[in-house]
């Protein structure tokens, strides 16, 4: 099975091809914006380096969050107009299980794993998962002060980009914690290979937000409001 995989979800750009699970291509940076300009010569790029044609792929897949609004928005749309052009179907993998694929296996033994993403809105974006990265729960927004109520009596593997920050609330508490290095990101190439063993789904892939968007009305509604 020939597979295209984008990540936009956090804090990079990620495209990966595989062929039966193996790396045929991969391209990574990290940047807080500029996705929507990457993107696509990244996904050129890492088409050439495979050598395959579009119509050679059998799937593409995604992540569809939580993360960034406008990270997912990119990623999605980038898919979508690509499952279409090329009549592929699309799969839609979440932030929080490929972040949790890519722990090391010794450092998920006798241990629950819990990714933590920064929803910077003051709380966390989590999922707890056992050593075979089966979800025990589902994904949730949780404030920092319910962090600690967790799992409780369980050793943590903190992974994600708040696997910091949350080490730090669950020490406090008296928590046994631990950080996995290197497991802050998704990596397309592990979000090919999750798609790989997934169902085509029945329905449209959707983002996963956890959470309304940022909106800000403008002026003239604000004004609007106002005088109703």
């Amino acid at each position: 099975m020939k597979i295209l995989a984008l990540d936009t979800a956090l804090g990079g750009c990620s495209v990966a091809v595989l062929h039966d699970r193996r790396t045929l291509a991969h391209e990574a940076q990290a940047m807080a914006r500029g996705q929507a300009e990457r993107l696509l010569p990244m996904i050129g790029q890492a088409m050439q380096t495979a050598g395959l044609e579009y119509a050679e792929l059998d799937r593409l897949a995604v992540t569809i969050g939580p993360g960034s609004f406008t990270g997912l928005r990119i990623g999605l749309s980038t898919a979508r107009a690509l499952a279409l052009a090329t009549g592929r179907p699309l799969v839609g993998i979440t932030t929080l299980e490929a972040i949790a694929q890519g722990t090391p296996a010794v450092e998920r033994t006798g241990r629950t794993t819990l990714v933590v993403l920064d929803s910077r809105r003051g709380d966390f974006f989590i999922q707890g998962f056992d050593s075979d990265i089966q979800p025990l729960t589902p994904p949730q927004a949780v404030a920092p002060e319910d962090l600690a109520a967790l799992f409780p009596g369980d050793a943590l593997l903190l992974a994600g980009d708040a696997a910091g920050a949350a080490l730090a609330v669950l020490h406090t508490a008296g928590r046994e914690a631990v950080a996995s290095p290197g497991s802050a990101l998704p990596d397309a190439r592990l979000v090919g290979a999750l798609a790989a063993l997934q169902p085509l789904p029945d329905r449209p892939v959707a983002p996963l937000y956890l959470r309304a968007p940022d909106v800000s009305l403008p002026k003239a509604a604000i004004l609007q409001v106002g005088q109703q």
